[in-house]
């Protein structure tokens, strides 16, 4: 008689009926294999830790804003007082015009005397006490490391980029840009939709429909290609080589674009692959998908191995291994026989926070590590930091995907687990966090010149915040008030908006002017960082206060449609925040367009200096 194999699941029930009959037998399982404690009381939930420590947070955000905008302001502010000091000469200059020739000697006379003043050597330095009476003195320092000059200049010439890899780098980011702008077009029609839910009646435009178009566009279709086009410059650059194989480029863009495409047609056609969040799309889809992951992999790989330079930059193990993170993760999250019961719940919560953690935040960190310090002309503060940030995410992240289900079903010593590992999650924050605010330090004058250093202060910042509050967020008491509520769309935009998508708008203003010798107006990028940090800003605080309200509003007990009233203001704003990120996308996209634009060969500059815009 053939034995019926057990699925999966069922197989790991029954070894977890085992264990816990042992522990109970020896008087510890329930507080292992159950939930040991009633629900937490919300009497006292704004002294909890894990609020305090957010509040905490969103303060910290809200203070650099304010230190970049009183930089910025205080630069123009510099340049109206050098304007008007031009202006004054230029009115002295006219004055002269209409002087005598008795006039004009006597003001030259006076020019030459001044030239003619020498200092005796004595006024800086000596026995005597310093005096400065002539004024000349602007900043006196007894630090002996002080610098006596500026950082060294930005190098005005192109990076010597072969033209195949900056075509290959182009066309990656211009899929993203249009990804973006597309993503963010449905995002925005469907936070609209929570104010005016009456919008439309149509199938395919429903939210259900729409809401994975939205998510998985911005992943799969902005993000990736974004990353992978960075990507593509960083291993080349820093492994003195060409690529493997540009084809093997090509061949990757053209499946993750197809995936992209194939899969938002499916979706919103109905046809998707269940309540997994993030993994919509059905397995053939994402099968075009992990293809091309594979083919990018094999290509940086094979291109790392034959560098023409023996170290291994950090970068590169960030690249190479978010990249094989990911291809297991896709085919951990499609295999069929993990798909029963609460396994499947297992399942989810790793596949989604490890694409977010392991794709997402592993790759762009690498990215960081070579544009950051690229950018400032200067190296990354420590490589042993980055080593160990390295290292630690890659063991800590693995495990936290259960914290999303804390007082759910599964056994409670998993979600002690999860929990446990989300605050082990400080290591590499707090490591990589000082290895960039370290690299940029000395270097905040960069501030007042362009805008890609507050892109990347942006990004390091929201990636302690974000990554700091998310491990707040599984703290069970803050998980209690907060699972479920809109607070987890406003971490989530923290996170994937903030750090992320900061990132890759800071790397691509940073490589891009270098690569095809264009740049845009520091205007234009200006009105894209501000319109994208104070949409951002709104939506986070407006969804943050609001499910805060309706998560204790659920636990009072009251009926739901209160909670659907109590947030209609928070709704509100969650629109208006959505719509000036939206318009930053546009922003950026006409900046995007600035820096790639081909001219024409009657204006081409015979030299390579970077020619600025409309100047």
């Amino acid at each position: 008689m053939m034995k019926k194999k057990l699925p999966q699941f069922q197989t790991f029930l029954s070894l977890n009926s085992l264990l816990t009959f042992i522990f109970t037998a020896s008087g510890i399982g329930a507080t292992i294999f159950a939930q040991s404690q009633p629900n937490p009381s919300t009497k006292d939930w704004a002294m909890s830790p894990g609020i305090i420590g957010t509040l905490i947070l969103i303060l910290i955000v809200a203070l650099v804003a304010i230190m970049i905008l009183v930089v910025r302001i205080s630069a123009y502010l510099e340049s109206l007082k050098k304007r008007s000091i031009l202006r004054k000469k230029i009115e002295f200059s006219e004055e002269l015009i209409g002087l005598d020739e008795a006039g004009i000697d006597n003001i030259l006379e006076k020019r030459k005397a001044a030239l003619n003043y020498r200092l005796a050597g004595s006024e800086l330095g000596s026995e005597q006490q310093a005096t400065d009476n002539k004024g000349i003195i602007a900043k006196v320092t007894h630090d002996p490391h002080n610098p006596m000059v500026d950082e060294k200049k930005k190098s005005p010439l192109n990076l010597e980029t072969p033209e195949p890899l900056k075509t290959l780098v182009i066309w990656y980011l211009g899929a993203a840009v249009f990804w973006l702008v597309f993503g963010t077009l449905v995002g925005q029609y469907v936070g609209m939709k929570f104010v005016w839910p009456e919008m439309d009646s149509v199938s395919w435009l429903s939210f259900g429909r729409l809401r994975p178009v939205h998510t998985n566009t911005v992943f799969w279709g902005w993000a990736s290609m974004a990353m992978i086009g960075l990507g593509y410059f960083v291993v080349a650059r820093t492994s003195n080589t060409t690529i493997h194989s540009y084809k093997w480029g090509w061949t990757a863009w053209v499946l993750i674009n197809l995936s992209v495409v194939v899969g938002n047609l499916f979706l919103m056609n109905g046809l998707n692959n269940g309540g997994g969040e993030y993994r919509e799309y059905i397995w053939p889809v994402a099968l075009l998908f992990a293809l091309g992951l594979i083919y990018t992999f094999l290509n940086f790989y094979k291109t790392i191995a034959n560098r023409c330079i023996s170290e291994i930059y950090i970068s590169n193990w960030y690249l190479l291994g978010g990249l094989i993170w990911t291809i297991t993760l896709a085919t951990i999250g499609y295999l069929p026989n993990f798909q029963n019961g609460l396994g499947e719940t297992v399942i989810q919560g790793y596949y989604m926070h490890q694409g977010v953690g392991m794709w997402f935040m592993t790759y762009t960190l690498g990215l960081v590590y070579y544009y950051l310090p690229s950018s400032l002309n200067k190296p990354i503060y420590s490589y042993s930091l980055g080593v160990l940030a390295f290292w630690t995410q890659m063991f800590f992240y693995t495990l936290i995907g259960t914290h999303h289900f804390v007082f759910s079903p599964l056994p409670w010593w998993l979600q002690t687990i999860a929990i446990v590992f989300s605050a082990g999650m400080f290591i590499p924050v707090v490591a990589g966090s000082t290895n960039f605010y370290m690299t940029m330090r000395g270097s905040w004058n960069e501030i007042s010149k362009s805008y890609i250093l507050p892109f990347f202060l942006v990004g390091v910042v929201f990636y302690f915040v974000g990554s700091t509050q998310g491990s707040f967020q599984a703290f069970r008491f803050t998980n209690y008030v907060w699972h479920f509520t809109d607070f987890n769309v406003a971490h989530s935009h923290m996170t994937m908006y903030g750090i992320i998508t900061f990132f890759l708008w800071a790397c691509i203003y940073a490589i891009l002017p270098k690569i095809t010798g264009k740049e845009p107006r520091q205007l234009a990028v200006g009105v894209h960082f501000w319109l994208a940090f104070v949409g951002l800003f709104a939506y986070m605080i407006s969804l943050m206060a609001g499910g805060t309200l309706k998560g204790l509003n659920w636990i009072e007990g009251d009926p739901f449609i209160n909670s659907v009233i109590l947030m209609q203001p928070f709704w509100l704003w969650r629109a208006i925040g959505g719509s000036l990120m939206f318009l930053s996308h546009l922003v950026f996209a006409y900046n995007f367009y600035v820096m790639i634009k081909k001219e024409s060969s009657s204006t081409v500059s015979p030299t390579n200096e970077l020619q600025p815009v409309n100047a």
